[in-house]
């Protein structure tokens, strides 16, 4: 057996729309799809630019808060500019948790964080450099 592709990943959070609004308006994902499944959970699509795989977000309020342990997950997307995204980042008011930071191929990348505190680095690559 092997896999054809990665479809989704998805993520528990503790309130829908302030994560929404989280991935939406700061980084730009698009909302696909929210439902309610058969259990009662909360589910919404993002759709990230120029990815095929989606994030999934699921709010399931009985069983209480999402509590994210430090450096078990986080998401990474590339951005065409680090520094026009740290002005972007400052001027919506979200503080940079961890860097910039160079690597030895040349890539730079910073960490903000999400709610229910999951980290995301958001990287800029140089033309040709597939991996951080």
């Amino acid at each position: 057996m092997q896999v054809k592709k990665l479809l989704h990943t998805r993520m528990r959070v503790s309130d829908m729309d302030q994560t929404i609004r989280f991935y939406a308006d700061v980084l730009g994902l698009e909302v696909l799809e929210r439902k309610t499944s058969p259990r009662g959970s909360h589910l919404a699509f993002l759709k990230v630019p120029n990815s095929d795989e989606l994030i999934e977000l699921c709010s399931f309020p009985p069983s209480g808060p999402v509590k994210v342990q430090e450096d078990l997950v986080h998401l990474a997307f590339q951005v065409e500019s680090l520094d026009d995204t740290i002005r972007a980042l400052n001027e919506k008011g979200i503080k940079i948790t961890d860097g910039p930071t160079s690597s030895s191929s040349g890539s730079r990348f910073i960490f903000i964080d999400a709610p229910d505190g999951y980290e995301v680095e958001l990287i800029e690559r140089p033309p040709g450099i597939a991996i951080v």
